[in-house]
C-alpha cells in the first residue's frame, strides 16, 4: 500500500507536512546491540511491555543520545521521553490493530486537571487523556530492533490526519481514505519518527518473525495542574 495522496515516497516523507519520517540506520550495529542488552531483562511473552526505572536505557533516549536526536530534530533539544513500550510481535504474538490515535499520556499521580480525563491505569501505572492541543504537541518514535518488510507488520499511517484534530471514531474510516496510506517499512536500526496525533493501525503479520519495536513518546511542554509526566 502506498500514499496516494501525493506523490511522495516514504523516504520523501517530513514530518511537517506528512506528520511522519524516516531516519534509515539511525543506529549503528553496535549502538543497537548495546540497546538490546539494555533491553534483554524484560519480558518476551507479553505484546507491549511499558517501560519505566530503566537507567540503562536513559544515554539512548535523551535528546542528545541515538535515539532522542531524532525526536530532537523536530522539538529540539528540550525535549524528554514522557513514556515508552517495548512491542514484540511474533509467530505467538500476532495481533492486529486497527485505525486509531493515541490519546493517553502516562504521569506519575492522579489530579484532577480541567481538560484531562477519564482516567486509566495500564501495567500499574497512571494514565489520562489529556486536551488534545497536548497531544499535538508531542511526537512518537519508533526504533525497529528487528526488520519490518512488508510480511511482518509495518506500521501503517494516514498521512497528513495529524492536522485533522481529535477525529470521532465513526469519522476515521473517512479521513484514512482521503489521507490514503503509507506502508512504513523498516530495517533494523532505522527509526520512524511521527506525530502522535496522526492515524494509525498495525495488520497481523502474513509472515511473522520477531518485530520488536521500541515506541517512545516525547514532549517538550510542561503539565498543568500539579500533574507530572511519568517518564522513562
Amino acid at each position: 500500500m502506498t500514499y496516494t495522496g501525493l506523490a511522495v515516497s516514504a523516504e520523501d516523507m517530513t514530518i511537517q507536512k506528512e506528520g511522519a519520517q524516516l531516519f534509515k540506520a539511525a543506529l549503528s550495529t553496535t549502538q543497537l546491540r548495546e540497546l538490546e542488552i539494555a533491553l534483554a531483562a524484560q519480558p518476551r511473552d507479553h505484546a507491549g511491555v511499558r517501560l519505566f526505572g530503566i537507567p540503562k536505557l536513559r544515554p539512548f533516549l535523551r535528546s542528545t543520545g541515538p535515539v532522542g536526536a531524532v525526536p530532537a530534530s523536530a522539538l529540539g533539544l528540550e525535549c524528554l521521553p514522557v513514556r515508552a513500550i517495548l512491542f514484540d510481535k511474533s509467530a505467538e504474538q500476532n495481533w492486529s490493530l486497527g485505525w486509531h490515535q493515541d490519546r493517553t499520556i502516562a504521569v506519575r499521580q492522579r489530579i484532577n486537571a480541567d481538560g484531562f480525563g477519564p482516567w486509566s491505569v495500564k501495567s500499574g501505572m497512571i494514565h489520562v487523556e489529556p486536551p488534545f492541543a497536548l497531544l499535538a504537541g508531542m511526537v512518537t518514535v519508533r526504533v525497529h530492533l528487528d526488520a519490518a518488510p512488508e510480511t511482518n507488520a509495518p506500521l501503517l499511517v494516514a498521512p497528513g490526519s495529524h492536522k485533522r484534530g481529535k477525529i470521532p471514531t465513526a469519522e476515521i474510516p473517512e479521513v484514512v481514505h482521503q489521507c490514503g496510506i503509507m506502508t512504513c517499512l523498516a530495517a533494523a536500526g532505522d527509526i520512524w519518527l511521527y506525530a502522535t496525533a496522526i492515524l494509525h493501525a498495525s495488520d497481523a503479520a502474513s509472515e511473522p518473525l520477531h518485530r520488536r519495536v521500541l515506541q517512545i513518546d516525547y514532549a517538550v511542554s510542561q503539565l498543568p495542574g500539579g500533574l507530572d509526566w511519568l517518564g522513562v
